[in-house]
């Protein structure tokens, strides 16, 4: 059976001190509480339920989860059973995670989960680690070598109620848990909050549990880094630095060369062709597919956007934007918002697309606008030309044939045709359309080609 989890995110975050609830800040283009939920959608857990405050709950929408509200702020263990009054009561594994957790992966969630069910006698698995001290996380007091039940969880003391003898214990409990379910709504009535903060932990279910003559079992992680929760700015920087190391070596260990991955930024979802080499100083970002053996960068921004193989694409911007195979563009190219760009095009340095359809091996090498238009294969798009758009009161499109030459610093005034083959020349104005193989010049624009005697 597929385990069902408890996330709690109701707290109020204030160490960010941000106007956004903390697990929605975001962490690789991802908010933090959507890492939670892809660790434990990773893990088989079917049924999610998350614990939010009232400023959150209605912000958690697009997350797809189901929600409760915790109006009071009375502790884990007052969060937990206002959760399981949203379950309905099934046996089985209930995992309990926070929602400041990015870095918790789906193969601790499954460990511990393993762990609960191997063992009858067990109701509750936790994870455990090892971490610098000091430490502000409660510290697991195990049963001594001597006990029946040697290494068994005795109990966790949270930081605050510690004693200095148990200050110098350094595994930790990182708040992460497998409940047998039934065990769990049995003690949850039960947990009192007689602490230095009067609050309801969670925690005191593994007394509880104890009590009843059950087994509360840890389970180690090898890095205590990933059991890490995000409280301010300086964490979640952290944070950032390990998730986006993770997907750089995911890509890195498929085949992508990835120079400094440091300074290259990547988000979840992007796809990179084998052979590809990624330089310093780039972002790439949603949807986006790179083709085998492009080189992208350095300092270079690609989000949404479709890059064939074999291209080059250096310290340029390629947003919304379908690139064709052996393109090059930059360095300090701009396309955006809707293009749909050739094979063995080459687009050179501030040059920008917007909406644009070009066809194959078009060359727009310095200085050039094309924006609302569709641009023929082997057309020539000199510096500085540009097409004016935008009338001041609707876009117009610009239709460029194939095989045309548009001169140096020439202005195409929307809407406006120019023909197969034809040309217009430097500084040009042009306002009408230009015939399939004929020559405007001028400001405005005429033709220039030789009209057959006695016309």
């Amino acid at each position: 059976m597929s385990a069902r989890a408890i996330v709690l995110a109701a707290g109020k975050g204030t160490r960010m001190k941000s106007a956004r609830p903390k697990v929605l800040h975001e962490l690789c283009g991802r908010p933090m509480l959507w890492w939670v939920l892809e660790a434990l959608r990773g893990a088989d857990v079917d049924d999610i339920v998350v614990v939010t405050n009232d400023e959150l709950d209605p912000q958690v929408a697009p997350l797809g989860v189901r929600t409760v509200v915790q109006r009071e702020q009375l502790g884990t263990g007052h969060a937990v059973r206002i959760a399981l009054d949203e379950l309905e009561a099934r046996d089985g594994t209930l995992i309990v995670a926070y929602g400041d957790m990015p870095l918790v992966d789906p193969e601790t969630f499954r460990a511990v989960r393993a762990a609960r069910e191997r063992d009858p006698r067990c109701a509750i698995a936790l994870v455990t680690a090892r971490m610098p001290l000091p430490s502000s996380f409660g510290r697991v007091l195990r049963a001594d070598a001597a006990a029946k039940d040697a290494g068994s969880v005795l109990r966790i003391v949270e930081a605050k109620d510690c004693t200095p003898e148990q200050l110098a214990v350094d595994e930790m409990n990182a708040g992460i848990y497998a409940f047998d379910e039934a065990a769990l709504r049995e003690v949850a009535p039960r947990i009192g909050n007689a602490n230095a903060q009067g609050e309801y932990y969670l925690t005191d279910a593994i007394e509880l549990a104890i009590e009843a003559g059950r087994v509360v079992v840890p389970v180690g992680v090898a890095d205590y880094r990933t059991v890490l929760g995000v409280n301010d700015r300086v964490e979640l920087a952290d944070a950032y630095a390990l998730l986006n190391r993770r997907l750089c070596e995911e890509h890195m260990r498929a085949g992508v060369t990835i120079c400094d991955p440091a300074t290259t930024y990547l988000t979840p979802g992007v796809q990179i062709g084998r052979d590809a080499v990624i330089y310093p100083g780039t972002s790439i970002a949603g949807p986006t597919r790179i083709g085998e053996g492009s080189a992208i960068g350095p300092r270079s921004r690609i989000a949404d956007s479709v890059i064939g193989a074999g291209c080059n694409i250096r310290e340029s911007v390629v947003l919304s934007t379908r690139v064709g195979d052996d393109v090059r563009v930059g360095p300090f190219a701009h396309l955006r918002d809707g293009n749909v760009i050739g094979d063995r095009v080459r687009i050179g340095n501030f040059v920008e697309f917007k909406n644009a359809q070009i066809g194959d091996d078009v060359k727009a090498n310095h200085l050039a606008y094309i924006g609302d238009a569709t641009v023929g294969d082997r057309t020539n798009y000199g510096a500085g030309a540009i097409t004016c758009n935008y009338d001041g009161v609707k876009k117009n499109r610009t239709e460029i044939g194939q095989d045309v030459f548009v001169g140096t610093n020439s202005s195409l005034v929307a809407p406006i045709t120019l023909g197969d083959g034809s040309m217009t020349g430097a500084g040009s104005v042009v306002i009408r359309d230009v015939p399939p193989g004929d020559r405007h010049v001028g400001n405005p624009a005429r033709s220039i080609a030789k009209k057959p005697a006695g016309t």
